[in-house]
């Protein structure tokens, strides 16, 4: 089985996050180049350039950080793969989830293109979800919601899609104790949703 490059781009962005480095380099190639222009447009990373050696292209991203009152160091980037190469996830535009009601982003592949959810439903049009990227960044305040919903979908990972009462469609997770204690949630059950900008 070939590489998955787009995984290796995720994990090199987010381990070089966590250890606190400043930049991190990663191989270019048209879908990288593609994923890492979205991440700088919507303002994930400061700054990115092209970097040859040995005949071989890299690009160099320069990181965002920032530290909370407590002078305690917090990443700010979060990514998580989605499609794969053994189990390929795909959406229409009106059933691509919300990720923390819209803070967060999903990198779409299409018939027009990388995309980000927001581009792809203007556009109307589905494709690949390859990735969720979210984050907090300077300036915005650490804030929770609890949203009550009905899941409709239950995806990889322990993943789900959720109906809120609101009608809108978001992507959930099973964590703490309901996930030590192995508790099944199906299609059909209401849930309580927590999101969080951190």
């Amino acid at each position: 089985m070939g590489r998955d490059t787009i995984a290796d781009i995720i994990t090199s962005i987010r381990n070089a996050d966590m250890d606190r480095k400043v930049t991190v380099r990663i191989a270019s190639t048209n879908i990288t180049e593609n994923i890492v222009k979205i991440l700088l447009r919507e303002g994930f990373i400061e700054n990115v350039r092209k970097h040859q050696e040995s005949n071989k292209y890299f690009l160099v991203l320069t990181l965002r950080h920032r530290r909370n009152r407590k002078g305690t160091y917090r990443t700010i980037l979060n990514l998580k793969r989605i499609s794969r190469p053994g189990l390929r996830i795909y959406s229409n535009y009106q059933r691509i989830p919300r990720i923390l009601g819209g803070m967060g982003i999903v990198i779409l592949s299409t018939s027009r293109g990388i995309m980000t959810d927001r581009e792809a439903s203007l556009e109307r049009i589905g494709g690949e979800i390859l990735c969720y990227i979210w984050g907090v960044l300077p300036g915005m305040k650490e804030q929770k919601w609890i949203h009550e919903g009905l899941i409709t979908e239950s995806l990889p990972n322990g993943m789900f899609r959720v109906r809120l009462d609101n009608e809108n469609m978001i992507l959930g997770y099973v964590s703490g104790k309901i996930r030590r204690s192995f508790i099944r949630i199906l299609p059909g059950d209401r849930v309580k949703i927590e999101d969080s900008n951190n």
